[in-house]
């Protein structure tokens, strides 16, 4: 089962949502805040796409915090400790899809790209 990753009200995760649904793909949402996000589930996204992907940089949440916490994250536990507390910082969509490696972010052509072969 492909289960998608993120945060329902993000305009990206809606895009992404409204291509799979065209393309009639079926998948699972798995809401961060709704369902949860725990310790493991993040060591798994970090030890496969790196904490540096997986923490937006560019969002409203991270331009919000104060300059010392962002100065922190300089590495792996530090990153997984803001994700943990602050799911809204995490890029997204991540897309899973037994077999295949993890997706993240959206755009048609990667998305199409990633279900060639699906």
């Amino acid at each position: 089962m492909i289960i998608m990753y993120g945060i329902k009200n993000c305009d990206t995760i809606k895009k992404a949502r409204r291509w799979l649904e065209a393309q009639q793909i079926e998948y699972r949402f798995h809401d961060y805040r709704a369902d949860g996000l725990d310790a493991e589930m993040l060591h798994g996204f970090i030890n496969e796409l790196g904490w540096e992907a997986l923490l937006n940089t560019r969002g409203t949440t991270w331009r919000k915090l104060d300059e010392s916490v962002r100065a922190g994250v300089d590495n792996a536990e530090a990153a997984a400790a803001l994700m943990l507390e602050m799911p809204a910082i995490i890029k997204r969509p991540l897309l899973c899809a037994p077999g295949k490696p993890m997706l993240l972010g959206f755009s048609e052509s990667s998305y199409q790209r990633y279900f060639k072969e699906v």
